[in-house]
């Protein structure tokens, strides 16, 4: 994302102008400061990731990619199940503790977090490594199930790796948790990198089960760092009897959540493909549309909630500490900024996907169906945006049993659309299965809220403005690239095309008040 530091910049001088992080909390605990650090340090990790996605594709191809999908979306089940609502469950706890003057019970949610963590993940690695060879019927395609095995290897250190990310939450020391995440990240490449260097693209289930390889290199990694740091900055394992109950009550709708949403996706890597076939597509084309569509389109309509959810994680501590403390004026005036950045962020991305979409799906993947697929369905960002702020905010309240069920109302519909789509869109059902299922829990979310909080008008009409300024942005952005492309390569067409478009589009965010012009100019200049 080369607009990534400038980017993140602009919406948090939204939330600070705004108020939303108050002058004086701010010089106390540099939270402005902070959160913009952590949305650089995730779209790093995001760009690595996206990048690594790339190297994938040309090494594996989308068959390869495809069996590399089908393999995790059932570990991430597993994994799902393993931590699922239970560090951010750890870091609500932390913030409890301390606004009720109880700072031991940090470590005690922490030391009841891994218990929980083990005792779920442990069984399940024993399982399959003796019965797993019995377990193909789980897998569209029979190659899935040592990957599967292998993956399988990580599950334990990853999700104690997660329980020590959430104790960090807790205390507010995000850096700690976002630099491991970004050095994981980048021993996964690095180790995938020099893995498949010397593979030969004529076996691809061997190339899949070397980026498999690489990933669970990438979880003994971070598991190591994070336990390093958590001692050195003075963590502790206390007893988890105190918090064994509480915390299974709160992270179980989380986890319940999160374990549903990873079995639809690995439901899908079974349904999707098995509708395609029906739909008169062969095995091997199936999976490689599975492929263009999990591995290639959706990483890249994904990438937006890098920044929501770096929102969503600085200020989950805050709207905690505030709904506790029973400040229900200032939470409810946080709610209301971090809906409007999260909608405002979204509608500044759509343009640029509607208008460079089929590019960048041809530059990134050279796959112009990736490209296709990606602009068709740009408007997913702006659901998918509202839906994850507005469950973060839901969750931080302890509302985790109503987020669970408008989770269960989203996902019903986005099964649906897989069953039922693929025969007339073909892979095209996943995207538009996903836009439908977070546009009913966006909605949900958004109504529970205004029910417990009335947010003002004015906030619908900046929405709504920023909504229609997209309209002229991707107008220009498209003509743009016309003009450039007939006289400048691929890449500098959407580059030059791109800087523009961004420009035009501050531009008519600065006319309509949307954009804190006087603020970035003395921060700026």
């Amino acid at each position: 994302m080369p607009h990534a530091p400038v980017l993140s910049y602009f919406i948090f001088e939204i939330l600070h102008k705004s108020r939303l992080v108050p002058v004086k909390y701010y010089m106390r605990n540099n939270l402005y400061r902070t959160t913009a650090v952590i949305t650089v340090l995730s779209a790093a990790e995001r760009t690595l990731g996206f990048l690594y996605r790339i190297v994938l594709a040309r090494f594996i191809g989308a068959e390869g990619l495809g069996l590399y999908q089908v393999a995790l979306s059932l570990f991430a089940v597993f994994l799902t199940v393993g931590t699922g609502g239970i560090p951010v469950t750890v870091s609500r706890l932390k913030s409890k503790g301390y606004a009720e003057n109880r700072p031991l019970d940090g470590d005690r949610a922490l030391a009841a977090g891994v218990c929980f963590s083990l005792s779920l993940t442990l069984p399940v690695c024993l399982f399959f490594f003796l019965f797993g060879k019995y377990c193909g019927f789980l897998f569209s395609d029979l190659r899935c199930v040592s990957l599967f095995n292998l993956l399988l290897i990580g599950l334990p250190f990853t999700c104690v790796y997660a329980d020590i990310r959430g104790s960090f939450w807790g205390d507010k020391k995000f850096f700690q948790p976002a630099l491991t995440e970004l050095f994981e990240e980048a021993v996964m490449v690095i180790a995938g990198i020099l893995l498949l260097s010397r593979f030969s693209s004529g076996d691809v289930a061997h190339g899949t089960y070397l980026a498999c390889v690489a990933v669970v290199i990438s979880y003994f990694s971070s598991f190591t760092v994070s336990t390093v740091l958590f001692f050195a900055s003075g963590g502790k394992i206390r007893s988890p009897k105190k918090l064994l109950k509480p915390l299974f009550s709160s992270a179980m709708p989380i986890t319940a959540v999160r374990t549903c949403s990873t079995l639809i996706g690995s439901a899908v890597a079974v349904i999707l493909p098995a509708m395609l076939i029906r739909a008169g597509y062969t095995g091997a084309e199936a999976l490689r549309t599975f492929g263009v569509a999990a591995g290639m389109a959706m990483p890249v309509l994904s990438v937006p909630s890098t920044f929501i959810g770096s929102v969503s994680l600085v200020l989950t501590p805050e709207f905690s500490e505030n709904f506790y403390r029973k400040r229900t004026q200032k939470l409810a005036a946080d709610m209301e900024k971090g809906i409007y950045a999260a909608f405002a962020f979204s509608c500044l991305f759509m343009p640029f996907f509607f208008a460079f979409g089929v590019p960048i799906g041809q530059l990134l993947f050279s796959d112009k169906g990736a490209g296709e697929m990606i602009a068709k369905c740009a408007f997913m960002l702006l659901p998918m945006s509202v839906s994850l702020i507005s469950t973060g905010i839901l969750n931080s309240m302890n509302y985790e049993k109503q987020t669970l069920r408008f989770y269960f109302i989203g996902a019903a519909m986005m099964l649906v659309c897989v069953f039922l789509l693929p025969a007339k869109i073909g892979a095209y059902a996943y995207p538009v299965g996903m836009t439908v299922s977070y546009t009913c829990t966006a909605c949900c979310n958004m109504l529970f809220l205004i029910n417990l909080f009335p947010l003002p008008q004015k906030l619908l009409k900046k929405c709504l403005t920023a909504f229609f300024l997209m309209i002229p942005a991707a107008a220009c952005a498209k003509a743009l690239h016309a003009l450039f492309s007939r006289f400048l390569s691929a890449v500098f067409a959407v580059l030059c095309s791109g800087a523009i478009a961004l420009i035009f589009n501050l531009i008519l965010w600065a006319a309509f008040r949307l954009f804190p012009v006087k603020t970035v100019k003395r921060k700026l200049f």
